[in-house]
């Protein structure tokens, strides 16, 4: 077997990894694919005050280098990670608004969690996953990601801040993206944070540029831009407080990752966990090239997901389109402009639902794993972590904070594992008939 598959053409509705389509039929679905992430993936710079064109950028090359890393045999597309916004924003002490003016202490950081991330990928290569799964079960991983959803929620509130029009703008926008999510046909719910943006920005057009309630958009700086050049890149630069505040995430995308692989091996019926760590060694490598121009840590995409559950359509080949299209897109500073002129009231409402979607989608971990919080391992490993994220428990090390995403994250892997030694099994043992 070689190291890239030999792409065959489809032959039935279903689509595999190793097959392909048509080009005319691939690139509208490469197209489908790169809505379904350009939301969350232009979102999570803009809330971090990156440049959403160098993420959007790094995006496809990542997405490009995950594909050869794990050799074309992983159907993902790599976009923006928002388990990085909480220990960005506290790193660099941004509070939303405008460009960050400290993006490259942040760069240092997830340069270093990529690297973490990475190295963790060789050790799964080299000696299997399990100790993955051993140190990180549902009930740690969910409560780590909990406890990022909740460490957001002076971040998202703060930004609500404003006169009576603004945060009426940004609850109509939370409404809107809510109301797609439930009431949306499927295909719509999986680009529901581009359209309730789209329909933030038409509210801001009205009520701004039109009855002039709310400061309107400004596009002068759309018309100044060309339509090709390069992205704006900034070289890193690592401190050890704003390294000890962001690296832990890699914890979280191990998880977050590993997740999608299987989740992956469900919905195709082929088993991948042959690649989990050549998938988390290309995120990792992936994150690091994109810590190291200016774009945003990198993570695999469950609205990628959906739509291949949805289309039946797995081949591989489709994300290096994908990629080439987002990186073409990165190429134009037009289209980065486009992306400057969202209005803040429309991403204040956008924080607010992402932020919270964070934290009940991880807390879906303990639902669909059937988490045991009857169990004092558990519930205590979750409450220590909820608390010490959600407070943002700052501890100081050596004259250095280490941010309650970090404390929550090393509470969650400590407790869970002291208090099962010496432990039974708190299951009953069913009894023997007879």
């Amino acid at each position: 077997m070689g190291y890239f598959p030999k792409w065959r053409p489809a032959s039935g509705a279903t689509v595999l990894p190793d097959e392909k389509l048509p080009t005319a039929a691939a690139l509208p679905m490469s197209v489908q694919h790169l809505l379904a992430m350009s939301g969350s993936t232009i979102l999570a710079p803009l809330i971090m005050g990156f440049d959403p064109n160098v993420a959007v950028f790094f995006s496809g090359i990542g997405t490009l280098l995950f594909f050869i890393v794990t050799g074309g045999r992983v159907p993902s597309y790599l976009g923006s990670s928002f388990a990085f916004i909480a220990v960005i924003m506290a790193a660099t002490g941004f509070a939303g608004g405008g460009a960050n003016p400290n993006i490259a202490v942040a760069l240092g950081g997830i340069v270093v969690a990529g690297l973490i991330y990475a190295l963790i990928g060789l050790v799964v290569m080299a000696i299997g996953s399990g100790w993955v799964e051993r140190l990180m079960p549902p009930a740690v991983t969910g409560a780590i990601g909990v406890a990022i959803g909740l460490n957001l929620a002076p971040v998202a509130v703060g930004q609500l801040a404003g006169s009576h029009a603004h945060l009426s703008i940004a609850l109509a926008t939370v409404l809107a993206m809510a109301g797609i999510s439930v009431y949306g046909a499927q295909a719509t719910r999986r680009v529901a944070v581009l359209l309730a943006l789209i329909f933030g920005y038409l509210l801001v057009l009205v009520f701004g540029n039109g009855l002039g309630l709310v400061p309107g958009i400004d596009f002068s700086s759309i018309a100044a831009a060309p339509w090709f050049g390069l992205p704006q890149f900034t070289a890193p630069v690592f401190e050890w407080q704003a390294i000890s505040l962001i690296a832990p995430v890699a914890i979280v995308l191990v998880a977050e990752n590993l997740g999608h692989i299987k989740a992956l091996g469900a919905i195709t019926g082929q088993n991948m966990d042959r690649y989990i760590g050549r998938g988390f060694l290309g995120d990792g490598l992936a994150t690091m090239l994109a810590g190291s121009g200016g774009g945003t840590g990198v993570t695999t995409y469950a609205e990628n997901i959906g739509v291949m559950a949805m289309t039946k359509v797995y081949s591989t080949l489709i994300f290096p389109m994908a990629a080439v299209i987002a990186i073409l897109l990165g190429l134009s500073p037009k289209f980065g402009a486009i992306l400057q002129t969202i209005p803040a009231p429309v991403l204040a409402g956008l924080a607010v639902s992402v932020f919270g979607l964070i934290a009940s989608a991880m807390a879906r971990i303990w639902v669909d794993n059937r988490v045991d919080f009857s169990d004092p391992r558990n519930l205590f490993t979750v409450g220590v972590a909820l608390i010490f994220g959600g407070g943002d428990f700052t501890v100081e090390i050596a004259g250095f904070a280490l941010g309650g995403i970090g404390t929550s994250t090393f509470a969650a892997l400590f407790l869970y594992q002291v208090l099962g030694i010496g432990r039974r099994d708190p299951r009953p043992v069913p009894a023997r008939n007879g």
